[in-house]
Parts: structure tokens; sequence; C-alpha cells
């Protein structure tokens, strides 16, 4: 059974309560009563546990499942073993996302860590900092002169936020999050090690070296965004970084000065975005990803993982490949190349391996 020890358990659901909480259907012979206490993957749930299946690869897992409760969606029936507890939902992920949150609301975002309100006394804040009721900073955190934080926010130990950045409500700023010429919204999320609003990457070449460029910009974070742990995002030379609302950013991301980032896209680990590049609304980037400056992705764009991006990606594309370019193509490419390999293979070449 999954180990919860950090994520307590609390008093569960009914399979009624997850059908009108996912908008689920109650399975042939499913208790509308049945309760549910955890989550788990379907090899190791307990009879408590609710799992889903929607990948017929774990078949064999789903018929030696000792879950209590199965997510499933109506093409899987004919596999469900007999007897066994299932909901019916239209989109299992999603599904499973919602009753996870109502199983466990503590995990939705960082709790703070020594578990206590308030202003620590072993926190340094500067007298100038304008701070409503409500916020909680944890010890060794350092607020600097003319920050405003708003109500609800959490600022956890070792977190460095300076002069003149504003942070909205309910934000939760992990440890060591530091912070500088930042604006922030409303419900936004900085796991622990996010770097913000330091300058970014610029220079010319002057007759003794590499001349410094200033950077003068801030960085404006939108309501709703959440960024991953050791992500760094750079602030702007003469305009502002944007990460728009609702978007999602995944651990050690690399955002360069200037970038603009439209609202509820999805950057995945790792990526790396170069200065000066316009990033449109619900854009997906795979993870290990690296992107031009200058270069415009429309909007609703797909980029394939392990890609690099050396130009301008039109709207509603799916590309892939260094350099990227549009799937089909690239597909082609790589199916062209594979054959053009098996063509030119001899006894000999294999030998040489």
């Amino acid at each position: 059974m999954p180990d919860t020890s950090f994520f307590s358990k609390g008093a569960g659901l009914t399979a009624r309560e997850l059908c009108a909480l996912t908008g689920s259907e109650l399975g042939e012979g499913t208790d509308p009563d049945l309760r549910v206490t955890g989550l788990g993957p379907l090899d190791r749930a307990g009879p408590d546990d609710l799992v889903f299946f929607d990948n017929p690869r774990y078949e064999t897992q789903l018929q030696a499942t000792n879950a209590g409760c199965v997510l499933v969606a109506q093409k899987h029936l004919a596999v469900m073993p007999a007897g066994l507890p299932h909901l019916i939902a239209r989109n299992v992920s999603i599904a499973f996302a919602a009753a996870g949150r109502a199983l466990f609301p503590a995990a939705l975002k960082p709790t703070p860590i020594l578990g206590q309100a308030g202003i620590s006394p072993r926190a340094e804040v500067d007298l100038s900092a304008r701070i409503e009721a409500g916020v909680t900073i944890e010890a060794f955190a350092v607020i600097g002169p003319n920050v405003q934080i708003g109500s609800g926010t959490v600022i956890s130990p070792g977190a460095v936020i300076a002069a003149g950045c504003a942070i909205g409500r309910d934000c939760r700023i992990g440890a060591h999050v530091s912070l500088a010429h930042t604006l922030l919204g409303n419900r936004v999320v900085l796991h622990p090690g996010v770097k913000i609003g330091q300058d970014g990457f610029g220079y010319v070449p002057g007759p003794a070296g590499m001349d410094k460029v200033v950077q003068i910009g801030r960085v404006i974070i939108q309501d709703d965004v959440e960024i991953g742990a050791n992500t760094t995002i750079d602030r702007g030379a003469v305009r502002d970084t944007v990460i728009g609302e609702g978007t999602k950013i995944d651990n050690q991301v690399q955002i360069g000065h200037n970038v603009e980032i439209g609202r509820h896209s999805v950057i995945v680990s790792q990526v790396g975005i170069s200065g000066s590049t316009t990033i449109g609304d619900g854009v997906m980037i795979g993870g290990q990803t690296g992107i031009n400056g200058h270069v415009t992705i429309g909007d609703g764009a797909q980029i394939a993982a392990v890609s690099v991006v050396a130009g301008n990606v039109p709207r509603g594309a799916r590309w892939g490949g260094m350099p990227a370019k549009p799937v089909r193509e690239w597909f082609r490419e790589m199916r062209f190349l594979t054959e053009l390999a098996k063509k030119g293979r001899t006894t000999r070449n294999d030998s040489d391996e």
C-alpha cells in the first residue's frame, strides 16, 4: 500500500460523492456507499484506495489489483475484473486529479514548515514593509524595505524578498526563494529554490573585453502561476519579463530577460528560453527543449521534448526536432534516415560496431 505518512488521510469519500465530484457514473454492482480514503497505483493499492486504469499496457496489474475502487473509461469496461468496484469517467485523468485534490487538500500547495502562523521573531522584516493581516513569515526569511505582502501568503524559511517587491494574496513562497524587482499576483506558488528577478545575461564586446548591459526591467507574474523548484526567471533589460495568468512551469527551467509568456501555458523541466522570446496562450513545451532568442511561438502551439526552436512557430502548430519543424515533416525525415541507414548496412559495418 502507498505510504502517505506525510499526508494524513481524512474521512474519505463515498462512491456516490466521487461521482458527484468528478461527473462519473457508478459501475455495475458498485455500492454507492463504498468509501475510499487514499490513492494508489494499481499494483500497490489497498482496499481503501482509489486507482485509475486508462492504458491497456497495465491490464495485468488491473486483473491482480487489491484496490477498493477503479476509475475507468467506458472503452475499457470489457477488461474490468468481475466484481471489482468501479466508476465510469469521461476523462479518467481529470477525474482522478479531482478526487486527489479532495482527498488530500494539504498536498495542493506548500504549507508552513514550522506549522506556525504569523511573523516569526526570527524573521528579518524591514519596518517599512507593508504586510496585511493573516500573513505567515517563517524563521530566517528576510523581507526588505517597502515590500508589500497580501493576506494569506506564506513565506517559508530562508526566503529573501528584496526591496520594493509586491506579493499578492494567498501566495506560497517556498524555502530559499529569492525575489528581486518582481511583482506577483494572487495565488502564485513558488517552490523551493526559485530565483526571480536577477539580471539577465547581457554583454557586448568592447575594446577591453565584454561590457555589461544593464538590466532595468521587472518580472511580472500574474495570478495562479505555479513555478517549480530551482527555476530561474531573469528580469527585463529595458522592458519587463512577463509570465501570464495560470501558466505552470516545471522544475529547473531557465527563462531569460524580456521573455513574455501568455496565459495557461505549460513548460516542462529543463527548458531554456532565451531573451526577448514571445510565447502565446495555451502553449505546451516539452522537457529539455531550447528556444532561441527573439522568436515567437503562437497561441496553442506544442513543442516536442528535446527540441531546438530556432525560428517562429505558427499558432496551433505541432513542432519537434533539431532544429524544430512541423512534426509530420520531422517524422518523415527520421523515417527516411532510418531506412537509408538500413540500406547502407553491411555485415562488415555491423561487425565494426
